[in-house]
């Protein structure tokens, strides 16, 4: 017999379901002409960001949206607490690159909490600790596991299986810094005569990378290879095997990551040997995304950016394309 003590917790038990369910669900966007939205940038220290910035800065003003602005100076924790201003001003929306794949994460949530959409660019989150379409709506960007592949695939290629290689890696803690590890290390892994000397974290930072390139220059002078996971990286790394007296391009061969016009020049004037595109031009795509979330429209989890590969046989004919 169904007493009214059941009906109670029947009706308790559908309520928590439903509770439970509306945490789960993303915020909505409502559709409207225009929007406040945020863009809690990392860092504005090096051409593939400022590339990034204007990019989104370009299209939110030809789609008459206003556009809050911060710059994290490469501190996670200050772009946490951006993205918590943002929260407060009560924006639309908020484009985030996470910096680190974990500090970001609260804020993320926070967001969520507050009904305010997140799309992740360029760089994503720890997956066990915050999923697309449950958390934030998605991550747009490129696949960082199949830049290092390439890059090593080429590499392998280009240097007969035969290599001793430094590797300048990223931000650490950053998803491009250990996927793109991970794609390269992980290649060259079947191939024997691959060898890595050793890899230490440059942060992206093109003084930074020189500074890391002249110390594992100096530990290991027997290496013939850098590879670099930014370009800015690989070009600190360039002039760090000048300053030791040896020959870029000859002596130790340099590969990186981005695609930037200045790497290209260093793969032209024989510096450099290739790079694989990460392309920092978010607005276009960023913006569109939003209007389709807005509309209803269910999104993928991940967005890939389709990225060139650049060496001696495609840079000149590029450059003039490049950021």
């Amino acid at each position: 017999m169904l007493t009214r003590r059941h009906l109670v917790l029947a009706t308790a038990g559908v309520g928590l379901l439903a509770a439970t369910r509306a945490m789960a669900d993303l915020p909505p966007l409502a559709k409207k002409n225009s929007y406040k939205v945020g863009f809690a940038q990392t860092e504005s220290n090096n051409p593939w960001r400022l590339a990034q910035t204007a990019s989104m800065r370009e299209e939110a003003k030809k789609l008459g949206n206003q556009l809050v602005y911060t710059d994290a100076a490469g501190s996670a924790a200050k772009q946490v607490a951006d993205v918590n201003s943002m929260i407060a001003q009560k924006v639309d929306l908020i484009f985030l690159p996470p910096r680190e794949e974990k500090p970001l994460v609260p804020a993320i949530m926070a967001a969520k909490k507050a009904g305010i959409p997140v799309i992740l660019i360029d760089r994503n989150v720890d997956q066990s600790l915050a999923k697309a379409g449950q958390d934030y709506v998605t991550f747009i960007g490129s696949d960082f596991v199949e830049e290092g592949a390439r890059v090593a695939e080429w590499l392998t290629k280009t240097v007969n299986g035969q290599a001793k290689i430094i590797e300048i890696e990223g931000t650490l803690g950053s998803s491009p810094a250990n996927d793109r590890k991970k794609g390269f290390d992980d290649y060259i892994k079947s191939h024997p005569g691959m060898a890595l000397l050793a890899s230490q974290s440059g942060d992206f930072a093109r003084d930074k990378g020189r500074q890391v390139a002249e110390t594992l220059l100096q530990a290991h002078p027997d290496a013939t290879v850098v590879y670099a996971h930014s370009d800015e990286m690989a070009l600190g790394a360039i002039a760090a095997i000048e300053a030791a007296g040896k020959v870029p391009g000859k002596d130790i061969l340099v590969v990186g990551i981005d695609g930037e016009k200045a790497a290209l020049q260093a793969i032209i004037d024989g510096k450099m040997g290739a790079t694989c595109e990460c392309n920092p031009r978010f607005g276009p795509r960023a913006f569109a995304v939003m209007a389709q979330y807005a509309a209803g429209e269910k999104l993928p989890p991940f967005i890939k950016n389709e990225d060139r590969f650049f060496d001696a046989s495609n840079a000149q004919k590029n450059l003039d394309s490049a950021f």
